[in-house]
């Protein structure tokens, strides 16, 4: 028979003590947990007051209410909604290795972070398909781009990502066929997404492996356009330094767009290739790794806020502008000025 003490020293270990099948809980050590919270602390106020820059900054000035930018909107508006409604209740579950709010919680907490993962990586599909229509046919674009085209079609991912993801949480049909596994892994205090091997490839195929071929091909169309673009214009006699300054501006467009397709697939490939695999080997990728990946991709809406915004000069000059008649208390400026 097992001594108070030791029934005291399981009890602390367990989600539920007082449940005989509660999960039990991560033991770290007490600096490595604290380090891991501040960490993750830091990601999410990043990626929340990152991404609420820059809506404010699009919203303040009418010069950055272009197409584009309005996409760049929606994008930061999804990216703060996961940082503050998903990463907060990801980081105790990571960390502490329970989840408390309850199964019917823990379905819409999986719901609201597939919609947020979804909607972000699909917007950045659509800014380079804009990418594209703007540098490769730019009269076209001109013409048929509207700010009214780019809401049709941010509402259309918003819907489409919120339909789909709460669809497959809720109706289950990512777990047919699994129903005697996930009797035996289930305990009180766990939240786990499972997918069965149909819903293993949609799922992936759907949002990430499709998108991001068709974006990475779009970019590598772009880096060469706007390549030729600079040789065109630093090979021009007439023109001088504004000939010299527009391919310059060219060059440093094209190189933060491969910024953007190598951060992109650094944060979500890991994740998506693992969420793939998972269902044809007996679900072998462990909880401790898979919870690292999915922080891995939510890395990318930390970093989205940084490059489509500090990489550009016209949101630098908006940030400088907002910080200094907000927070240092200078007299407000509704004009920005670009070089």
């Amino acid at each position: 028979m097992m001594t108070a003490n030791e029934t005291e020293t399981m009890d602390v270990f367990l989600c539920y003590p007082l449940l005989p099948n509660s999960c039990p809980k991560l033991h770290h050590l007490t600096v490595v947990k604290v380090a891991i919270y501040v960490f993750m602390v830091l990601m999410i106020l990043t990626t929340v007051f990152g991404n609420l820059l820059i809506i404010i900054s699009i919203s303040h000035f009418k010069q950055l209410q272009s197409p584009t930018q309005l996409i760049v909107q929606s994008l930061a508006a999804c990216d703060c909604l996961l940082g503050s409604l998903v990463m907060p209740y990801s980081m105790v579950r990571s960390v502490e290795g329970c989840w408390y709010l309850g199964d019917f919680m823990c379905k819409v907490h999986s719901s609201l972070d597939m919609t947020f993962c979804i909607a972000s990586l699909l917007h950045l599909g659509l800014i380079s398909v804009d990418r594209y229509w703007a540098i490769c046919y730019p009269l076209r674009y001109r013409m048929r781009v509207t700010n009214n085209t780019v809401t049709v079609f941010t509402t259309f991912i918003w819907l489409f990502s919120f339909v789909y993801s709460f669809y497959v949480v809720f109706s289950g049909v990512n777990t047919i066929g699994l129903e005697s596994f996930i009797m035996q892994v289930y305990c009180v205090g766990s939240c786990v997404l499972f997918f069965n091997k149909q819903w293993g490839i949609i799922c992936p195929v759907l949002v990430f492996f499709l998108p991001g071929t068709i974006m990475g091909s779009l970019y590598i169309k772009i880096f060469h356009v706007a390549r030729k673009h600079a040789k065109v214009m630093s090979e021009r006699v007439t023109g001088g330094t504004k000939s010299q300054s527009s391919a310059h501006r060219e060059r440093k467009a094209a190189k933060t767009l491969a910024i953007v397709v190598c951060v992109f697939l650094f944060c979500w490939l890991p994740y998506f290739t693992a969420a793939a695999l998972d269902p044809f080997f007996n679900f072998f990728t462990p909880a401790v790794v898979f919870d690292a990946l999915i922080w891995f991709a939510y890395l990318n809406s930390t970093c989205n806020p940084l490059i489509y915004g500090f990489f550009y000069p016209c949101f630098q000059s908006a940030f400088k502008i907002l910080i200094s008649t907000y927070i240092c208390g200078n007299k407000d400026c509704n004009t920005l000025i670009f070089e």
